[in-house]
């Protein structure tokens, strides 16, 4: 598929000026990997009367089907043929959408360092589209770009030349013209070009939200087609299309108010029935884990005991966890969690930086070692207290990352719980649940046995009387002491000071099951 972008140059601003506002220099072509193929940009023509920049992108069609499972995502019929055989390398679509951002994501934002200067001025401009879908035809065209202050030419494209009594495609030859930035130009294509193709070639979540908002900045609360835009554009999810509809009409307002949208956002006072609830325990303690680990500096991060794969979710949205372990004994807690990360439909890029093993925490693995970071969260009550000294040794003694994080229920705490009857645990799968003293009794025996320094944080409100609901120990590895003699062996079967509690019976306050 192909897009060009022209401009004329006039006295004293250069055509060839479009290098500097794309950041992408005219006398070089140059290829980007997206996640659906190759994208090449490069200058037909570059002199101070006229500039063209174009880009030109390779689908790479077997790796979008393999991204779809063959379910006919993004529009390709899902037939044994179909799936291959189809529009997506050659008309314009979300994939090129996608390829706009990541090829031109500083000219999209207005941003150009060596001459900041120029993204605020307009120039006169020229698109051209050879080939793109329009569901709605050549007048929904006309509606969607002629508000912004293009002259729209959409030629509807013969079904075949030869035969014209077959019709028109659902396919127009675009041309558009008009003095706009480069800016303005690059946000409307990205978010226009999706609409008019009608579908979306990967998931769409809640931040697609955010980047509609962004891109549509300063033109979308105001276009008389907004409704349609942002419906199409979120895949006509119901709920994300109403909170943008919600969020650009607030936009609206303060615009014509001349305020800043935060003020009207906040102009009714909260009554104590308004005001919002704290996040959830489990929520507070995946903040808290996330804090301690960006402060070490880890990259490669084990969670062990990942359960249902919450927390490996959160790491995958933040680019500094290059690779994501999750570690479980369950078979189904992991296949619940590879579902929730959805890895069949996930990105080749995205895929090979999280791994899935089933696995136990009492025994040894190789494939544990040389980590920058370990996760346990909400695990060791979970183990039989004469089974931690294993859990332990594999940990600490084995694997040894450089920092370790764990987390467990303040026994001490239960109290608070209005719906945990007195003497019970709050997991019916809980072996024990410590008091403070008998954690950091436990946490600074391993450290000390092993080589590491631990200290202690709280996790939620901490009561002046009986503590946090959840203590989190954070373990820095040092060096291991050197043993004072042959028998003098540092042990590591001391077993923790804490009893196991009755078993209970019971269901247990909701806020603390979401490990």
């Amino acid at each position: 598929m192909f897009l060009t972008l022209t401009t004329q140059g006039r006295p004293g601003r250069p055509a060839s000026d479009l290098g500097f506002l794309l950041h992408k220099h005219p006398a070089k072509a140059q290829a980007f990997t997206t996640a659906h193929g190759t994208a090449h940009v490069f200058y037909p023509e570059a002199s101070e009367e006229r500039c063209t920049a174009a880009l030109l992108l390779e689908v790479d069609a077997v790796a979008l089907v393999r991204a779809g499972k063959g379910k006919g995502r993004g529009g390709a019929p899902d037939s044994a043929l179909g799936q291959y055989v189809n529009d997506r390398p050659y008309a314009a679509s979300s994939l090129l959408a996608v390829a706009l951002g990541a090829v031109f994501r500083s000219a999209l934002r207005g941003v150009c360092t060596a001459r900041p200067e120029l993204p605020g001025e307009p120039r006169p401009l020229r698109v051209e589209v050879p080939a793109l879908p329009a569901r709605g035809g050549a007048a929904l065209v006309e509606r969607l770009f002629a508000p912004l202050g293009w002259r729209v030419e959409a030629v509807p494209v013969p079904l075949d030349e030869e035969f014209p009594q077959w019709g028109d495609s659902r396919y127009v030859r675009l041309v558009l013209e008009g003095e706009l930035t480069v800016a303005e130009a690059l946000r409307h294509l990205y978010v226009l070009l999706p609409v008019l193709d009608g579908a979306k070639h990967y998931w769409v979540t809640a931040d697609e939200v955010e980047k509609l908002l962004r891109a549509g900045e300063g033109w979308l609360p105001g276009h008389p087609e907004q409704e349609l835009i942002t419906s199409r554009y979120l895949a006509r999810r119901w709920s994300l299309t109403r909170q943008a509809r919600e969020r650009l009409e607030l936009a609206r307002l303060a615009e014509t108010d001349d305020t800043a949208p935060e003020a009207l956002d906040n102009a009714v006072e909260d009554t104590p029935e308004d005001q919002e609830r704290p996040p959830p325990l489990a929520e507070q303690r995946r903040t808290a884990i996330l804090d301690v680990l960006a402060r070490a500096g880890a990259a490669r991060v084990l969670d062990l005991g990942c359960g249902q794969g919450q927390l490996v979710q959160a790491l995958l949205k933040d680019a500094r966890y290059t690779e994501i372990v999750g570690l479980d004994v369950s078979v189904r807690a992991l296949a619940v969690a590879a579902r929730r990360l959805r890895l069949e439909t996930m990105g080749e890029r995205q895929a090979s930086r999280v791994r899935l093993v089933q696995g136990s925490l009492t025994y040894t693995d190789k494939r544990l070692t040389g980590y920058d970071a370990a996760v346990l969260s909400e695990v060791v009550e979970h183990v039989d207290p004469p089974r931690l000294p294993a859990l332990a040794h594999a940990v600490f003694g084995s694997a040894r990352p450089a920092t370790v994080v764990v987390t467990t229920p303040n026994a001490e705490y239960n109290v608070r719980w209005e719906s945990l009857p007195a003497g019970h645990v709050r997991h019916s799968d809980h072996r024990f649940e410590w008091s403070r003293a008998e954690f950091r009794d436990w946490a600074e025996g391993v450290a000390g046995r092993h080589g590491y320094t631990v200290a202690f944080l709280p996790v939620g409100p901490d009561d002046p009387e009986v503590g946090p609901p959840t203590q989190l120990a954070v373990f820095t590895r040092g060096e291991l002491p050197a043993p004072a003699g042959p028998s003098a062996r540092l042990p590591d079967a001391a077993a923790p000071t804490a009893q196991p509690a009755a078993h209970p019976a019971t269901p247990t306050p909701k806020e603390d099951r979401d490990r």
